[in-house]
């Protein structure tokens, strides 16, 4: 498995992990807008065959992070590919880092935990099918 920037052609594999794990993908043409936004930084999960396994993408404006989405495509899962991923968006300057989770995504939680993330908040029915409450995750880096 190699981890990379995000660039054109790993497009379609990040497209169709969203398509597969999120009920509210983002679109192709949005996906393609953060190769050349530069408050954007995703990287990818590449297997050795080339497929798109995962990615995280972050979005720093002003020294703060926001994690956009961390997804990993189910047969490479509990493999270590997302904490890879979130450790490599990590390695960005920023001052802090925050993210929203579905309260019952338990490996998730742990994750973050794990990575220094201390539970900050919570957000009534942030997501949707199914709806659910958001946890609020925030890590900050010392400077």
């Amino acid at each position: 498995m190699t981890l990379t920037d995000f660039e054109l052609r790993h497009l379609d594999g990040v497209w169709e992990i969203e398509k597969e794990c999120f009920a509210h993908p983002w679109s192709r043409e949005d996906l393609a807008a953060q190769i050349e936004n530069e408050q954007s930084h995703f990287a990818v999960a590449v297997d050795e065959d080339g497929t798109v396994a995962g990615y995280a993408g972050v979005q720093i404006i002003c020294g703060e992070g926001y994690i956009t989405n961390v997804a990993v495509l189910p047969r490479y899962r509990r493999k270590g590919i997302a904490k890879a991923l979130m450790l490599k968006v990590m390695e960005n300057e920023m001052d802090f880092l925050t993210l929203e989770v579905r309260k019952s995504n338990a490996p998730a939680i742990k994750l973050y935990e794990k990575l220094g993330f201390s539970k900050v908040g919570e957000r009534r029915n942030f997501y949707s099918d199914p709806e659910e409450d958001a946890l609020l995750y925030t890590c900050f880096f010392d400077k």
